[in-house]
């Protein structure tokens, strides 16, 4: 088992624990230093593979109350997050109630708004079942829904107490969400330590389980430690945005029906290291073009709609005034931000990647 801790100025320090079988020896750790009662948020998937996760809960605590929600980026809209608040409220919450979010991103993002808007915030506690949540979503307090303009525009920085990685909940996961925590784990490759790239060449289906440990190790500590710098995103935390504007504006784009998160940051990293190289770096785009088998888009058709991606990518919550800002790399491990008024430059990222993948 690994266990760090992150500490930001404004809240108190979040534990982080990864490991094998160490679920329920961490609710009973949570338990005794909060109240009697919980109100669990959880995928409607994960509560169907793993019954025990919602019985081991249940049975340490005088009461809860049971959210089951959708699965899919559907569930992180303003119908679903008054649903919780509405059934939170009814159920009477306190301030000692502890909010559990079990399940990927989706379920992660909107718990925490949850968490943080009831009675102005309650102990929040992610368990991450799929490999980006572990790896990037659940780490850094951000939390939130998506509004009809954009992904992510309505939300809060919000800490968890705790985080609860069990690897063992990777087992049941589709190749889908597995390909999903590989395109964020390529993300801290670019940005942070570019060994990753080389470590995960091969597939990452080809690491026994100590390597995966080390590996979701390594990428939950690269975020932590830029958040502890960095909590709301004045500085270096945009870095951690490394190709997401492209990707958002591609989810944006289709409805969010299309891609998966990761399928979509793939995309966004293909194009932001591309635009790089325009800028001035010298990457080797093979680094993130080998991993295009793993994915195995489809994404020709979207060639023809390359102007609205690029006017997606105008409501981004990160865009000032009519300037486009986007992170780039001077070199693999050397990220920093540009401003973009030449559209033309955006518009040859997406062509390349969009033609390429």
């Amino acid at each position: 088992m690994k266990q760090f801790e992150l500490s930001t100025s404004r809240q108190k320090s979040t534990q982080i624990v990864i490991g094998t079988e160490i679920f329920a020896n961490q609710i009973e750790i949570i338990k005794n230093n909060f109240g009697s009662s919980c109100l669990i948020i959880i995928d409607e998937h994960v509560h169907k593979l793993y019954p025990f996760v919602f019985e081991t809960i249940k049975s340490n605590y005088a009461k809860h109350t049971l959210c089951i929600i959708p699965s899919g980026e559907k569930s992180k809209s303003l119908t679903q997050f008054n649903d919780i608040m509405n059934v939170a409220l009814n159920a009477g919450v306190k301030r000692n109630t502890v909010v559990y979010a079990i399940g990927g991103g989706v379920t992660g993002d909107l718990a925490g708004f949850v968490a943080s808007s009831l009675l102005r915030g309650l102990p929040l506690v992610h368990i991450p079942t799929t490999l980006l949540a572990m790896v990037d979503s659940s780490i850094g307090g951000k939390t939130g829904i998506n509004h009809d303009s954009g992904k992510n525009l309505i939300g809060a920085f919000y800490q968890p107490e705790l985080i609860v990685m069990d690897v063992d909940f990777l087992k049941t996961l589709p190749q889908k969400e597995w390909n999903c925590g590989v395109g964020e784990i390529l993300k801290y490759g670019c940005i942070s330590d570019q060994t990753i790239l080389d470590d995960i060449s091969k597939g990452i289906d080809k690491l026994d389980q100590t390597e995966l440990l080390d590996l979701i190790f390594r990428c939950a500590k690269i975020k932590s430690d830029i958040v502890m710098q960095d909590e709301l995103e004045s500085g270096n935390r945009a870095f951690l945005n490394f190709g997401h504007t492209f990707a958002h504006a591609l989810e944006s784009f289709t409805k969010y029906q299309r891609f998966a998160h990761g399928e979509a940051v793939f995309v966004g990293l293909i194009a932001a290291t591309w635009l790089s190289n325009k800028n001035g770096a010298n990457l080797n785009m093979d680094k993130l073009l080998s991993q295009r088998e793993t994915f195995n888009l489809q994404v020709s058709d979207l060639l023809e709609h390359i102007d609205e991606l690029t006017d997606a990518m105008m409501n981004d919550k990160k865009v000032t005034g009519d300037l486009l800002r986007l992170i780039i790399l001077s070199d693999w491990e050397s990220p920093n931000v540009t401003e973009v008024t030449d559209l033309s430059v955006v518009h040859d990222s997406w062509k390349f990647a969009l033609s390429h993948i």
